[in-house]
């Protein structure tokens, strides 16, 4: 049984028009709270919100039966605090239990002993998809343009640039990933026998530290002896993926995590003997860089002293007002392939686009002329050589401004770092999309709620000043 938000509120619970947030705190709690509490006050953009969680979260499920669960608010909420401040879920708990104002904001009374697990949390914020996510961030962007006075129909210029959202994996090597790939084969292939109450995998311990000890071998090794160790490793690799493959065809169907982590090794086997031992290039589009996280890429941005990063490219798009308008995780494809697509999208959000300016990573002579037709302004430095007409494009005063301007972005890209994006520590694709998409939804809300701080002290000052020539 889950309900959007409290119909009715509980004996002693202070109304959220009514939370008490510290104007003057510098922290980050203050800030991203008042900006929770603007979304709620504004009774269009609530219900706007709670309709899209109402139709986002769960659709499938009849919440009319079953133990009473987290309200959708409750949920919204948590997800957005906990990526502001960028805590884990431990932290989070101890403050959806004693962090007063915040639980005024879930809408529980002071004297409640209601209180939150950690797997409670985890379970219940990974309900939040990016399709909801992305949704209630439009609505949080019109919120920030009607608080700073920018109509409709009033011009967006706007700035796009991409950063590695790094995954939580570790640095890559093919030996490693092999045994990574076998050991979660072995346990993973020894419990699920040891539920269907099947023999095969009864020294499977014995696998685990024979297959750790030759890894580690292989670690050890000098130049000389290396090879030989690695032919030695290799040799037990193929005796556990023969044994496993045996295992595989007596079963009537195998998870799907068993049937990578089983793919991954016959992989890896294969690359490591071309690559180490007869000494093969492996085409970049074979390599596997995370048996955990297999949507890790390798991303070389060209950064001084940083080789590559392991993760994945997200293009964001910031207005003149700092707010995130999209964001793009690219899975496929990277900075040149997507900007049309991203932009033509963005122009259908928001009618009133007309300049967006970029890097040179993302020019094209295609994506140039294509952005020349749909914008008054595609400001889009072309790299290396520049013919006449060229220079004369790129010398023009609005296009020198807009470039003047475009490092701004890099303070939004570190934001949203701040807020989680710097390092991904949720499992899969799925949850990847969802903490970028939290990332950016929670730096939106809590840019809100600094402006609306922001004019509630020129506000106050307004009086101050007027009281006091009374």
């Amino acid at each position: 049984m889950r309900a959007v938000i409290k119909s009715q509120s509980d004996l002693g619970v202070t109304p959220i028009e009514q939370i008490e947030l510290n104007p003057k705190s510098r922290d980050d709690t203050p800030a991203v709270l008042r900006g929770l509490q603007s979304l709620y006050m504004d009774k269009d953009v609530r219900e706007q919100v709670l309709e899209v969680l109402s139709r986002r979260i769960l659709p499938d499920v009849d919440r009319t039966k079953g133990r009473p669960g987290m309200d959708f608010w409750q949920i919204f909420v948590l997800g957005v605090v906990k990526y502001a401040l960028n805590c884990d879920y431990d932290r989070l708990e101890d403050l959806a239990n004693h962090h007063r104002a915040l639980r005024q904001m879930l809408m529980i009374s002071d004297v409640s002993k209601k209180r939150f697990s950690v797997q409670t949390l985890v379970d219940n914020v990974s309900l939040l998809t990016k399709e909801a996510l992305d949704e209630i961030n439009q609505v949080v962007v019109a919120k920030g343009h009607k608080e700073r006075k920018h109509g409709a129909n009033d011009a967006l210029r706007c700035r796009a640039d991409s950063a590695v959202a790094r995954t939580n994996v570790e640095w890559p090597t093919d030996v490693r990933l092999l045994c990574d790939a076998l050991r979660s084969l072995v346990n993973g292939l020894y419990g699920h026998c040891k539920s269907l109450e099947m023999k095969g995998w009864r020294k499977a311990r014995w696998w685990v530290k024979r297959l750790t000890k030759a890894y580690r071998r292989c670690r050890k090794a000098r130049k000389n002896g290396f090879l030989d160790r690695v032919r030695q490793f290799l040799a037990v690799a193929r005796q556990i993926i023969t044994k496993a493959l045996g295992t595989v065809k007596t079963l009537k169907e195998v998870t799907d995590k068993m049937a990578w982590y089983l793919e991954a090794s016959e992989k890896l086997v294969d690359q490591v003997d071309r690559r180490l031992l007869k000494k093969e290039e492996i085409d970049h589009k074979e390599k596997i860089f995370s048996v955990f996280e297999p949507h890790t890429q390798w991303v070389r941005k060209g950064k001084a002293g940083v080789l590559a990063e392991l993760g994945i490219p997200v293009c964001v798009l910031e207005d003149q007002h700092q707010f995130i308008l999209m964001h793009h995780v690219q899975h496929d494809g990277g900075d040149k392939a997507m900007i049309m697509g991203f932009i033509d999208e963005a122009k259908k959000r928001y009618p009133s686009l007309t300049s967006c300016s970029m890097d040179k990573g993302f020019y094209s002579a295609k994506n140039r002329d294509a952005l020349d037709e749909l914008l008054d302004l595609n400001v889009m430095p072309k790299p290396g050589y520049r013919n006449a007409k060229q220079r004369e494009r790129e010398s023009h005063p609005d296009f020198v401004k807009a470039r003047q301007q475009h490092p701004a972005i890099e303070s939004a890209i570190n934001n949203l770092q701040q807020r989680g994006m710097g390092l991904i520590r949720t499992h899969g694709k799925e949850g990847f999309d969802r903490s970028v998409g939290l990332a950016v939804l929670s730096a939106n809300i809590h840019r809100l709620g600094k402006v609306v701080r922001k004019k509630e002290a020129k506000r106050r000052a307004w009086h101050a000043a007027r009281a006091k020539a009374t």
